[in-house]
């Protein structure tokens, strides 16, 4: 535990900056004298003032390197050698779940434009998750700073989940890009880089973009896979499209084949770790939507009636063979029988302004949320219904306990 006094506060440079730190540094620690104190400094440097009073550096953005520039961590260490150094926020990479722009960089982070990782007429951010805002870095580029420097401690990423506000780079948005996770719940292809990252025990394999292309038949369309493996091959319908060895090294925490050219059919990805198979993934072209399929939030149907616990409920939109079309945006109806009633439905579409009570929600890369929370002192059953024009509907039925 680490007590923070200021988040890239105003301070940071300004003439009486540390003597204001000082006394607050001082308060904390006559309260408790056994836990360090930190601030989250984007502008601060090694030999200001302000950096010299607290007792952890926390850095934000600055220590893996903003944009383009280079990591300052070793500026830091060299005048505080002595000193636990992490980065209190970092990355600030951006995305939009299940949308991705042609031609994908070659770089590992990039500033994010309307010619780079942009789609300004639709307002979305590509998630190749190569992209990011000009103070920030894609992941992949802190990852390399932190090994590059070990006695980094380690990072709180910028964000978890994207939230209502700060829409950079379209500010006609209602929410951020920035999270892990969006809006309504569901990860985005970010979410398994950071997995591979943070808990490489877990056997998986993740690959991007989606493989619905009508309009890209012929033309490259480059093809990742996120994975804890070291070693990946990756095969379009049957045929292998090259084995890749992850190289750390030059900064690459992904398998990258960017010279596929695109055909429908089928994608898999075969990875080891350490010479022993690993984790296996497929990615097919999708039928037309024929169905919605439903499913609650780790299979939990039974939920009190104590007027605070909820349903999530996530709907996905299918072919017949019961995969997720990505690319579908259906109008989905939901409605409820029984003693529960919809508090919210959500698609994590960061353009969707249709405010969050409504019953009706489209889907967004083939998915969408509605939550339910059940009417106080009340017991039962409650049926929660899916239905959008020309698909098969989908139900949950939730137990409800007083």
């Amino acid at each position: 535990m680490i007590w923070s006094f200021g988040n890239e506060v105003g301070e940071q440079r300004a003439r009486n900056g540390a003597a204001i730190a000082q006394s607050l540094r001082d308060i904390i620690r006559e309260e408790d004298p056994t836990r360090y104190t930190t601030v989250g400094s984007d502008q601060a440097g090694p030999n200001d003032a302000f950096t010299g009073v607290v007792d952890i550096i926390g850095l934000n953005y600055q220590g893996e390197g903003r944009g383009t520039g280079s990591a300052t961590f070793p500026d830091f260490r060299a005048k505080f050698p002595s000193k636990m150094m992490l980065s209190t926020e970092s990355s600030s990479g951006i995305s939009t779940r299940g949308t991705y722009t042609f031609p994908v960089t070659s770089s590992n982070s990039v500033t994010v434009s309307d010619t780079q990782g942009g789609d300004p007429r639709n307002r979305y951010v590509s998630a190749y998750e190569l992209y990011a805002v000009s103070w920030g870095a894609s992941p992949e580029k802190v990852f390399a700073a932190q090994d590059r420097y070990p006695y980094v401690a380690g990072e709180f990423v910028w964000t978890g989940w994207d939230y209502l506000g700060e829409p950079t780079p379209y500010d006609l948005s209602r929410s951020s890009y920035f999270g892990i996770i969006d809006l309504a719940g569901f990860p985005k292809d970010r979410f398994y880089l950071y997995q591979s990252r943070w808990n490489p025990t877990v056997k998986m394999a993740h690959i991007l973009p989606h493989w619905n292309w009508p309009d890209r038949k012929g033309q490259v369309t480059p093809v990742h896979v996120f994975s804890s493996g070291d070693q990946a091959e990756l095969f379009l319908n049957g045929v292998s499209q090259g084995v890749q060895k992850k190289t750390v090294s030059s900064g690459s925490y992904r398998f990258r084949w960017d010279k596929v050219v695109y055909q429908p059919g089928e994608l898999q990805v075969v990875t080891y770790k350490n010479g022993n198979s690993w984790a296996n993934a497929t990615m097919r072209t999708t039928g037309e939507p024929s169905g919605l399929h439903a499913s609650t939030y780790r299979d939990r149907k039974t939920i009190k009636a104590d007027g605070a616990d909820l349903s999530f409920i996530s709907i996905a939109v299918v072919d017949q063979k019961g995969d997720v079309v990505r690319p579908s945006n259906n109008a989905i109806t939901f409605s409820v029988q029984g003693p529960g009633e919809i508090v919210t439905t959500d698609n994590g579409d960061p353009t969707d302004m249709v405010p969050f009570p409504s019953p009706e929600r489209k889907a967004f890369g083939g998915l969408a949320l509605a939550i339910v929370r059940p009417k106080a002192g009340s017991s039962g059953k409650i049926t929660v219904t899916a239905s959008a024009k020309g698909l098969e509907s989908a139900a949950v039925v939730l137990d409800v306990l007083n």
